[in-house]
């Protein structure tokens, strides 16, 4: 079921291209995605930078991971899954929508935070808001929703600093909500998708980059490991 979901999403390309840049400028020069599924956000990032890690923990997507990243050699593929003791130096940690499948999601960002150089980014992506907890949610095997209070309050726990915090794609949350909760539809390919991804999301990205709204469909978060 979530290799279904990763696959139907991946078409939304502009919503990709949107969440890519939000993380660029935090990167640093040999950062580590924790939970890179199909390798969709490493191959944009990685064209960017020198050095990518992409991690999976899963190990059929894993495999397939190694398959498709084979012909960049800038990009590392490893197993990882989350939380565990290992100390690492990379210039920054970005997840995106895994911390929501991980029930020690402190123990997890902690893990993150150590594997990131002193000063170093913890980038963090999840969907927002509890109430629209969903089918489609249980089914992906999502164990909560957050707000900006419940993540930044996780990292702080886990000893990293916030240092940015907002939502994002506000008309997003109202589509999910309908699809997944009124229609109980699962997010995947398919017509709903392309037209919001091409009509109606660089609108919402360009009102938000104007002003950030009281709500969304993901928290975007950036912290850092103490200097």
């Amino acid at each position: 079921m979530q290799s279904e979901v990763l696959e139907g999403l991946a078409t939304a390309v502009n919503h990709r291209r949107w969440f890519v840049e939000l993380a660029l400028p935090y990167l640093g020069d040999n950062p580590i995605e924790i939970g890179s599924g199909l390798g969709d956000y490493a191959l944009e990032w990685s064209e960017h930078l020198p050095r990518f890690t992409a991690t999976e923990a899963d190990p059929d997507r894993l495999v397939s991971l190694k398959e498709r990243l084979a012909d960049r050699p800038s990009i590392e593929v490893r197993q990882m899954l989350l939380p565990h003791s290992e100390r690492g130096d990379y210039s920054a940690a970005v997840s995106y929508n895994v911390l929501e499948h991980i029930e020690d999601h402190v123990g997890a960002l902690d893990s993150m935070r150590q594997l990131v150089r002193p000063g170093g980014a913890v980038i963090i992506i999840v969907p927002a808001f509890q109430f629209a907890m969903s089918p489609a949610d249980i089914a992906t095997g999502h164990v909560r929703r957050y707000t900006k209070k419940t993540l930044a309050a996780a990292m702080t726990e886990a000893g990293l600093r916030v240092e940015k915090i907002h939502y994002a794609n506000a008309l997003g949350l109202i589509g999910y909500f309908m699809a997944t909760k009124v229609f109980r539809l699962m997010p995947k390919e398919g017509p709903m998708v392309k037209v919001y991804d091409t009509l109606v999301l660089p609108a919402t990205k360009a009102a938000e980059q104007l002003a950030r709204p009281p709500f969304g469909q993901s928290v975007f978060a950036v912290a850092r490991t103490p200097a």
